[in-house]
């Protein structure tokens, strides 16, 4: 589903991605994790074509992201979704003005909008706030309302960067299991985090980076020998 090859990226003359080679298949969830800075960020970005890698190749379901003109890209992320750290909810909207917003940009039909936007809502458990404008939730509860709109156009691919850096414990174990009850139903999700207790926990994929470089694959034998020193390394700096 999603392919990588030799993927570099340079800002101002830092690499922030060293030559990735991956692959993620559907359906599967996978973590990447490592420290601030490791380059997790910039690689959910190159997948969302929210940033040009500089040189290499990505395929996602058998598109070539560097052959896409910018008018393409918007077909693309209509297969995939994306959850921020800091939600990028509009504040003087509702929470369902929010979900709706994100099917009008895509020409949903008007009928369509209501009954999507309410379902979405549904499946994080937010319907009854539907009325409410973000700045009135908790942190936990806006983080729903990104999941939802991240899902309100049902994506193949879920990617969610730093979701529960924001958040207090339990809120980010709630966010932890809406992400697994999404794969479970068979969506591809990548989730970038430091959380490595959390990591743990789920038994998921785990990719590990540091300075723009996959260390370690625990689908890869070869580059899973270098999780050990990884574990060691404090969660977050």
């Amino acid at each position: 589903m999603i392919h990588l090859y030799r993927v570099s990226k340079i800002f101002e003359g830092i690499p922030a991605l060293r030559e990735i080679t991956v692959s993620v298949d559907k359906g599967e969830f996978v973590f990447v994790t490592g420290p601030s800075g490791a380059g997790k960020t910039t690689l959910l970005k190159v997948l969302f074509c929210a940033e040009h890698a500089d040189e290499g190749q990505i395929i996602i379901q058998g598109m070539n992201t560097f052959r896409l003109n910018s008018s393409s890209i918007p077909y693309l992320r209509r297969n995939m979704g994306f959850v921020f750290q800091d939600y990028k909810l509009l504040p003087h909207k509702t929470v369902f003005e929010n979900i709706a917003l994100a099917l009008k940009v895509i020409g949903a039909p008007h009928g369509d909008i209501e009954r999507r936007a309410l379902l979405s809502l549904k499946k994080v458990g937010m319907e009854k706030k539907e009325h409410l404008t973000p700045l009135k939730l908790s942190g936990g509860e806006q983080q729903r309302v990104a999941i939802a709109r991240a899902l309100v156009n049902e994506p193949q691919i879920l990617l969610a960067d730093e979701p529960t850096g924001n958040l207090d414990p339990q809120s980010g174990q709630d966010v932890f299991r809406l992400f697994k009850d999404i794969n479970m139903k068979g969506t591809t999700v990548i989730v970038a985090t430091h959380d490595w207790e959390t990591v743990q926990k789920m038994q998921r994929r785990i990719v590990a980076m540091e300075r723009g470089k996959i260390m370690s694959d625990t689908k890869d034998p070869v580059l899973d020998k270098a999780a050990a020193k990884f574990k060691q390394e404090p969660s977050s700096r």
